[in-house]
């Protein structure tokens, strides 16, 4: 990968929905050899796909919960396909350490939030210890990786 490749992943990350054409003048290529390049990223796994991103309070889920949860480690493949089952968990991660699991979770309120916490995520398979954090105000929020070497 080229400081060329570079670019044109920096740009996608900025706006994925550039033309071909438009992605082409700002890195300095014309639209055939840029779309040759796009595509082998995109081939390579480099590119792994696109998206809108949606803001949480035009779909009824502005209110967002970082939660860890402590489990037992016999039962991780249950604990995850559970996760994977549950819409209101965005994000979910197997940690080193503690706790075991981190989970983003988007909802309309704390009373949904209540609701999901006694009824799903306290009931997970091994989930022995279940914390919460509400998130105040969202800081920073991913964008794209750096991809400068």
């Amino acid at each position: 990968m080229d400081h060329i490749d570079r670019e044109i992943l920096r740009e996608l990350q900025m706006d994925g929905r550039l033309t071909i054409q438009e992605l082409a003048q700002r890195v300095g290529l014309t639209s055939s050899p840029c779309m040759r390049r796009v595509r082998q990223l995109e081939q390579d796994g480099v590119i792994e796909g696109y998206r809108a991103i949606v803001n949480p309070d035009a779909v009824g889920r502005g209110f967002e919960v970082l939660v860890s949860v402590e489990r037992d480690t016999r039962s991780v493949a249950a604990f995850e396909a559970e996760l994977l089952e549950i819409p209101d968990v965005v994000e979910a991660y197997r940690l080193m350490g503690s706790p075991g699991c981190l989970l983003r979770v988007a909802v309309a309120d704390l009373a949904a939030y209540e609701k999901l916490w006694t009824d799903r995520l306290t009931t997970l398979t091994g989930a022995t210890a279940v914390n919460s954090q509400i998130i105040m105000k969202p800081i920073k929020q991913p964008r794209g990786l750096p991809v400068d070497r």
